[in-house]
């Protein structure tokens, strides 16, 4: 590339420019002025919860950034993203993923246990609200929305007794102190692509789309590609109440050699938390997409779709 740097564009919140920043300083570690550049995002202008305003609020602006050649790169939120692929736009490379837990961040230290009936508790992702109701707690759920700063200020404020939140967005601002519980996948299953990044350009830039295909981690794509397979299979958007996670697993043969395999997992809750489906698959990393709709599959055929 020449020496004019690489625009990035990025949402203007702390959280997307710090994740934004680290993609920018991996392309300057590899010989590759960058510099960010700020896009404003409907998203970003609305206090509505995401599953009124619509799926792309934070990602439309970015891609159209893209394709009007006012940035080179586009740094996402994975989850974020509609399933459908952008014509004209693809993703080199998702880098390592932080960690995809959900997180609680509660008034005095409490974990989930320890909140009493009644305590209220601030989300707005229905997955989340399904899966914390069937829990049978007896919390109260309080729409949430802004930006992590705000989030936590009305738990400190004493607004709400707690929120929900993605931990790998309190990991990237430097907050993790925050967390009073890290959610066992098995008790709430993420959204997927959860603390994930995606880093998109125009696909006729085949130079930069080798230069960023080398911030690329196989592992992350494929537990990635996994789960949003689950996701456009079902035809839900990522509002729904859909959760999903793959990882990279090592297995044993029966000759006792050690190779490495995809495990996903994946449930579909009804938002008042009355039912649920849930299911698992395990298949060859190479097959990411396929043991996603393969799974997907599975859940509608147990009735899936009758919850969202």
């Amino acid at each position: 590339m020449s020496a004019t740097p690489l625009r990035i564009g990025t949402r203007g919140s702390l959280l997307a420019t710090t994740q934004a920043g680290t993609v920018r300083d991996a392309l300057i570690a590899a010989g590759h002025p960058a510099e960010l550049v700020i896009i404003k995002t409907k998203g970003d202008a609305s206090d509505r919860p995401v599953a009124e305003i619509g799926v792309g609020v934070f990602t439309a602006e970015l891609r159209r950034a893209l394709h009007d050649g006012e940035v080179d790169v586009a740094v996402h939120s994975y989850k974020d993203l509609p399933t459908a692929p952008e014509k004209g736009l693809v993703i080199p490379a998702i880098p390592v993923r932080e960690d995809p837990r959900d997180a609680l961040v509660a008034s005095g230290g409490r974990v989930l246990g320890e909140l009493p009936p009644g305590a209220t508790v601030g989300t707005s992702a229905p997955r989340r609200v399904g899966q914390l109701r069937a829990l049978g707690l007896g919390l109260e759920i309080r729409p949430l929305r802004g930006n992590l700063d705000s989030r936590l200020g009305r738990v400190a404020d004493g607004e709400l007794d707690a929120v929900v939140v993605a931990r790998a967005g309190l990991a990237r601002i430097g907050r993790t102190d925050a967390v009073t519980e890290a959610f066992d996948p098995v008790q709430m299953l993420p959204a997927p692509a959860q603390g994930a990044l995606a880093i998109e350009c125009r696909d006729d830039d085949a130079e930069l789309v080798s230069i960023l295909a080398g911030l690329d981690d196989a592992a992350t794509r494929a537990s990635v590609v996994a789960e949003r397979a689950v996701l456009a299979a079902l035809e839900a958007g990522c509002t729904a109440p859909v959760g999903a996670i793959a990882e990279v697993v090592e297995s044993i043969d029966e000759d006792g050699r050690t190779f490495e395999e995809l495990s996903l997992r994946a449930v579909v809750v009804a938002e008042d938390g009355s039912d649920d489906v849930r299911s698992s698959i395990v298949g060859p990393t190479d097959r990411a997409a396929e043991l996603g709709r393969e799974l997907a599959a599975e859940l509608l055929d147990r009735g899936a779709a009758e919850l969202y």
